[in-house]
């Protein structure tokens, strides 16, 4: 359990709320890049960390993230021209450029002299992965941006599925680190099966091992911190452990331990305090996996734009309709009848409020990983508060591009702790 005031570090993030100053000192995913592929194309509406914002891409191909709203009188730009580099107020006709910059005021007899004295808000623009990155704090503090862990060179084939999620960002994220869930909320669609390590079908995940009570260490980290969950696997179980280890790449990223075609991971944005965006990923560097093909992905995720989602990804699925549960489906044997692995997620995060109240939660043994992280951001929201510290920004840095999960089957004599990416060595916040 935590207590009320534990529960608002960990989830406010709106205005000065400690856990939003700290999100602020990272490189965030804005929207993914084919929301604005084309040149003078539809400006895309964004809400993050409780900001409205607006991007687009210029007419030269750069990208932009500014303030939804005109300085002039806060008319919404969404709404605005794309054209000749900048984007045009319809109210009055003022322009603004990717960086801020007044270039035009169609409605003022001394515009040059009045633009001068403006600046709109902008933020700091990166483009990696497949996503839009900003930077949303403070200019003197922003790192340098560096590959993530998903897209570790610029030839790696990332394939996304987003969806808006009406609750608090720590209970997705919470999902995404438990990894005892899996083996009851999907266990029709994470399969044991006789294979010698997880394996990919058009239709399933098959895994090798039939143990729904794993056992649970953790490792804290300079960005995070790494879980293994070992299973008794099904073939020499007397002499091999089934380890799945996943990791927490402070504050949005979570690595999902792999299979055989492709790299799994999810990234994590709050909107708000009561809203979510929800990315969850297939990738591959193309060296020794094959990755899969992004339309695939999101059927194979019942997550298809005009079929599972709307236009602007949102869940046709949900607590109105009981995420179309089919109750049928599940007396002939599935396990939970909703369909997809995300959808499954989702339907547990949402159900439980718009805030989880943690102060009424009873842990167990298996929610090692979920105690870890609710003590580490409550922590670190508290480091952000007093001292200015963030999470994942003091040293020693160890590069995200080097950070992976793992899973396999392996002797009982090997140390978990030496399979993956190795962590930077830990050191007090500065």
């Amino acid at each position: 359990m935590l207590t009320q005031e534990e529960n608002e570090l960990l989830c406010r993030i709106e205005g000065n709320a400690p856990m939003g100053q700290l999100m602020r000192r990272h490189w965030l995913p804005a929207c993914l890049s084919e929301e604005v592929a084309q040149p003078d194309g539809t400006p895309v509406r964004i809400r993050a960390l409780g900001e409205d914002l607006v991007a687009f891409r210029d007419t030269n191909g750069k990208l932009g993230v500014l303030d939804e709203h005109c300085p002039h009188r806060r008319a919404s730009l969404a709404l605005g021209r794309n054209e000749e580099c900048g984007l045009r107020c319809l109210y009055h006709g003022w322009k603004m450029d990717v960086d801020g910059n007044i270039i035009d005021m169609a409605s003022e007899p001394q515009a040059e002299r009045m633009a001068a004295k403006i600046k709109h808000k902008a933020y700091p623009v990166r483009e990696a992965g497949g996503f839009v990155w900003i930077y949303m704090g403070p200019p003197e503090e922003m790192p340098a941006f560096e590959p993530p862990a998903f897209a570790p060179t610029p030839n790696a084939k990332v394939s996304l599925l987003k969806i808006h999620v009406p609750c608090n960002w720590a209970q997705v994220l919470e999902g995404q680190i438990d990894s005892a869930h899996s083996s009851s909320l999907h266990s029709s669609d994470m399969v044991p099966a006789n294979v010698d390590a997880a394996k990919a079908t058009d239709t399933t995940w098959l895994r090798p091992s039939t143990d729904k009570a794993p056992r649970m260490q953790c490792e804290n980290t300079s960005y995070g911190f790494r879980y293994a969950a070992i299973r008794k696997p099904i073939h020499n179980p007397d002499t091999h452990d089934y380890v799945r280890i996943t990791v927490y790449i402070a504050p949005f990223t979570c690595l999902i331990p792999p299979n055989n075609a492709y790299n799994v991971a999810s990234v994590i944005v709050p909107a708000d305090d009561l809203n979510t965006v929800f990315y969850f990923l297939a990738w591959s560097d193309g060296s020794s996996k094959p990755g899969i093909d992004e339309q695939v992905w999101r059927r194979f995720n019942n997550a298809q734009i005009g079929v599972d989602l709307t236009a602007d990804y949102r869940n046709i699925r949900t607590r109105d309709n009981n995420y179309m549960q089919d109750r049928n489906a599940m007396k002939l044997g599935d396990f939970t009848g909703i369909r997809g692995i995300p959808n499954q997620d989702i339907a547990m995060w949402e159900t439980m409020g718009r805030i989880a109240d943690r102060t009424r939660d009873w842990l167990g043994t298996s929610d090692i990983a979920v105690s870890r992280f609710r003590k580490l951001m409550v922590d670190a929201a508290v480091a952000m508060r007093d001292k200015g510290a963030a999470l994942g920004q003091t040293k020693p840095h160890l590069a995200h591009a080097t950070i992976s999960s793992f899973e396999g089957v392996v002797p009982k004599t090997t140390d978990w702790r030496n399979l993956g990416s190795v962590p930077a060595p830990m050191q007090a916040a500065e």
